[in-house]
């Protein structure tokens, strides 16, 4: 399986990740999902950890998570929608993850959380809302090792893309150019097959499949990550990869 180094790669690499969002997987039968997404080539899920506080959902707990770490070699993407960060990143970090995004909108001490999390071994990211700057990173860039960009409202799936969050992608991979920073940009919310071209064009790198895409009831899951890698493929070619 891929190390935890692997997940989070080099937008230089070219290379695009495909997160599978575990909330919109059938619960019910989670670990035969998992099967089928294994044998699809998937190495990294994705975990949207709320405490209907700092949003109104709770879709999946801890309990989940940590019996399900022991089922799959998959990397474990944790995405916190929660107040309370600190308790969540102890939580997780004692499960076994390899890496996590805190929302800059709910952490109190932005840049001791981010440090708590490389200090367990653990990549960190920092998750931004639709209407939040990208200056909010500013000075705590060098503690980061991805950036998450939320292309919808956080809290449910389906919903539709923010328009202004199209071009938030490619602002992030100038923002970060600009100060020399390379890093994986990993994007969440109506990551669809329409969508995944102009995503990958703008610069995104990892990217959380849900309802429109990865489950799309209207096809199989491998049928499913066959389209999404066709829709990467177009957006590399925009993107002139």
């Amino acid at each position: 399986m891929p190390t935890p180094e692997s997940q989070c790669l080099s937008p230089t690499e070219k290379q695009i990740n495909i997160a599978p969002s575990v909330m919109c997987a059938d619960l019910c039968n989670l670990e035969t999902e998992i099967r089928e997404l294994e044998e699809s080539g998937i190495s990294l899920l994705h975990f949207d950890l709320m405490d209907a506080h700092f949003v109104p959902n709770m879709p999946i707990g801890l309990a989940l998570i940590e019996q399900l770490r022991n089922k799959t070699e998959c990397a474990f993407d944790i995405h916190l929608m929660v107040e309370n960060n600190d308790f969540f990143v102890s939580a997780v970090a004692d499960i076994g993850v390899e890496q996590i995004a805190v929302h800059v909108e709910s952490a109190t001490h932005l840049d001791r959380t981010l440090s708590v999390i490389q200090g367990h071994g653990i990549k960190a990211g920092v998750a931004l809302n639709p209407a939040t700057p990208l200056s909010a990173i500013e000075y705590v860039i060098d503690r980061l090792d991805f950036v998450l960009i939320m292309t919808v409202n956080p809290g449910f799936a389906g919903q539709k893309l923010v328009p202004a969050t199209l071009r938030k992608i490619s602002d992030c991979r100038a923002f970060l150019k600009e100060r020399d920073v390379n890093m994986p940009i990993e994007v969440d919310g109506n990551v669809s097959f329409e969508n995944i071209p102009k995503m990958v064009a703008a610069g995104a790198d990892i990217l959380v499949g849900g309802s429109s895409s990865v489950f799309n009831k209207a096809g199989s899951r491998i049928d499913n990550i066959q389209k999404i890698h066709q829709s990467i493929s177009l957006g590399l070619a925009e993107r002139g990869a």
